[in-house]
Formats: C-alpha cells, sequence, structure tokens
C-alpha cells in the first residue's frame, strides 16, 4: 500500500501550484481500507458513488476522485456537479454520499435536511473559496464608495450597521466610526440583496448575531445593482456575495477584523487561508450523520485523504483556477479531523 501511494502522489497531476512549506505540518494520507455498504443509497446501479454539489468544484473533485481511486482500486465515481443550491438536496435525498459546497449552506438547505431526518446534517471545512485576485470573483465582502476613507470595520460594527437592536446600540452615521469633514454629519446609507434566506440571511445569522436588519436597508435583486447604488453614492456601504469587485473603479472592498484590537484584514490568500478575513466563503462537505453513529466508513475515510497533506495540496493546486480555491492552516485541519470521530 506505501508502494502504490508513493506512486500514486508521484502521478497525481494537480492544477499548477506546489503545497506551501507550512503545509508540512499536515499529516500525509495513509490509506485505510474501506468499503461501500450495498444498500448505501449513493450507490449507482454501476457500482460508482455518486456525489452531487458545487459546480465551481469540478476541477477539485475530479482530482480528489483521482487520488482515492488511486489508493484505493475498484472504486468508481460519478459526479453531478451543478451548484452549491443542489449539494444538501442530494444528500438530503441520499443519493449523494456527500455534499461539497462553496458557501455555508443557507437556511432553506438546512432546514429541509433535518426536517427529513429530525437532526442537521454535519458540516466539514474543508478549505476557502475565493479571495482577491485578478483571475476570479472576491467573496463575499462589505463595499464602500472609493471616495471613503474608511480604513476598516470590525465584525461587531458590520453587525451594529446593518441589523438592529443590539446591546451596544446600533451605528447610523459615518461620525460613529470616527469619519470627518464630508462624512460627519452623513447617515449611512444601507445596500443588500433581499432576506430571503440565501446569501444576506445567511451573512445576518453566521455573522450578524441573528438580529433582524435595519429598516434602513434597501435591498435588490440583483448584486451588481447593489454595487451601482454603492458607486453612485458615497455615503453607502453595500453587503455583496461573489463578485468581480475590479470590474466597477468606484468601489472598494473594506478590509475587516474578526475582533477589537485585531488589526483590518483585506481579503488576500494569505488573509483568508489563516482565518483572518471574517467574511470568507469557506469550501465545505455536508454529510449525513445521525447522532451518537459513526461516520460512514466510506465517506469517513474520503474526508480523511480531503483533510490530508496530499488532499489539502490538491485544493491549494487549484489557486488560480476560475474559483480561487485556499487550503486551511493545520490547526483547522486538526479540528475538522476531530469532528470525524
Amino acid at each position: 500500500m506505501r508502494a502504490l501511494l508513493a506512486a500514486t502522489l508521484g502521478a497525481l497531476i494537480v492544477c499548477g501550484a506546489s503545497a506551501s512549506a507550512q503545509d508540512v505540518a499536515l499529516q500525509p494520507y495513509q490509506p485505510h481500507p474501506v468499503s461501500v455498504p450495498k444498500d448505501a443509497s449513493y450507490l449507482r446501479p454501476d457500482g460508482s458513488i455518486y456525489i452531487v454539489g458545487d459546480d465551481a468544484a469540478d476541477e477539485m473533485m475530479a482530482k480528489l476522485d483521482e487520488l482515492f481511486v488511486k489508493t484505493h482500486p475498484g472504486f468508481k465515481f460519478t459526479l453531478l456537479l451543478k451548484g452549491s443550491s443542489t449539494g444538501i438536496g442530494g444528500l438530503t435525498s441520499g443519493v449523494s454520499a456527500m455534499a461539497p459546497m462553496g458557501r455555508p449552506g443557507w437556511l432553506s438547505d438546512l432546514s429541509a435536511f433535518k426536517e427529513a431526518y429530525g437532526y442537521p446534517s454535519t458540516d466539514i471545512h474543508i478549505g476557502y473559496d475565493a479571495y482577491t485576485h485578478d483571475k476570479h470573483k472576491s467573496p463575499p465582502a462589505l463595499y464602500v464608495n472609493a471616495q471613503n476613507p474608511l480604513a476598516g470595520l470590525t465584525l461587531a460594527q458590520a453587525a451594529r450597521i446593518f441589523t438592529s437592536g443590539g446591546g451596544k446600540g446600533d451605528i447610523t452615521h459615518w461620525s460613529q466610526l470616527g469619519l470627518k469633514d464630508a462624512w460627519q454629519h452623513r447617515e449611512i446609507h444601507l445596500y443588500g440583496p433581499r432576506d430571503d434566506g440565501a446569501l444576506a440571511t445567511s451573512l445576518r445569522e453566521n455573522l450578524m448575531g441573528k438580529l433582524p436588519f435595519s429598516s434602513r436597508y434597501e435591498t435588490f435583486e440583483h448584486l451588481a445593482d447593489v454595487v451601482k447604488a454603492v458607486a453612485q453614492d458615497p455615503y453607502g456601504i453595500g453587503l455583496v456575495g461573489f463578485f468581480d469587485a475590479k470590474t466597477v473603479p468606484e468601489v472598494k472592498i473594506l478590509p475587516m477584523a474578526t475582533a477589537e484590537g485585531q488589526p483590518f484584514a483585506a481579503p488576500t490568500y494569505e488573509n483568508v487561508k489563516a482565518g483572518r478575513y471574517p467574511f470568507a466563503s469557506s469550501l465545505r462537505m455536508y454529510v449525513n450523520r445521525k447522532p451518537g453513529v459513526p461516520l460512514d466508513p466510506f465517506v469517513k475515510e474520503y474526508l480523511r485523504m480531503v483533510l490530508s497533506r496530499e488532499g489539502q495540496a490538491i485544493i491549494e493546486s487549484c489557486k488560480d483556477n476560475e474559483q480561487g480555491f485556499v487550503p486551511l492552516e493545520p490547526a483547522a485541519v486538526a479540528a475538522e479531523l476531530a469532528k470525524l470521530q
């Protein structure tokens, strides 16, 4: 088996970048023998394992499947990657072994699974999805007008700006953030997508204390319209998902800090990987695990591989693809491995 693994890793063609020096702290992949239960609902008539999920993960998933097949001869896979919105649906119906996602599950996704099984799906974080780069879209962010002199915001400040009812009071004017001159007496104008269970709801629930959006929050159907509103309004701030920021020079992404006293971080590759950019969107694998019951042995083995040195190198090798993937730091990998036990 060790010889097979060595040959596999030598022959495996990845997307074009080598693992970082810090990845030497990750554990190398040691394959364990594993089989798929004959009655597994995700096993297709031809014997292949069906996986439904994010279309942006096609290259990554193909390489991960290749590594698994080479270290576990006889396995084969069928991928149906049409978008993150299809992933948990495939898991809920039982046809998919796992759900690779380029974002956290939205309320509509997660509630349907819980309603079907009586318990929530298990979320394994395997990397990050997108960072600022000339070749692809930027991750979710807060945008301000290019003229705005604000250096950045903490996550708590963002929550007090966009939501209402927090214990420390709402932030409604730019002067509360220390801005002077033309901004000193101006109200903050809020823009963003609809609070409809998708992006805006997810960010509000996960990063803004689950408080309701401010009554001043003006919504748009399309993210391009949110960015356009900020571009035309020096006193505006917009909540935006994946977007090609470089196409609108009249706006800029606002650096963020997770907590007060921490330096503001832009969504660069290094900051996203280190977990310093709080709005970073994560690569995830959602799986079906009943509480108190061991994880499906095949699913556990596949995720062990993804969280190994070789699996994370595959994710890192896709850093310059159309989406721009980022692996985890070793400490974060260890925390996710613990969730498999």
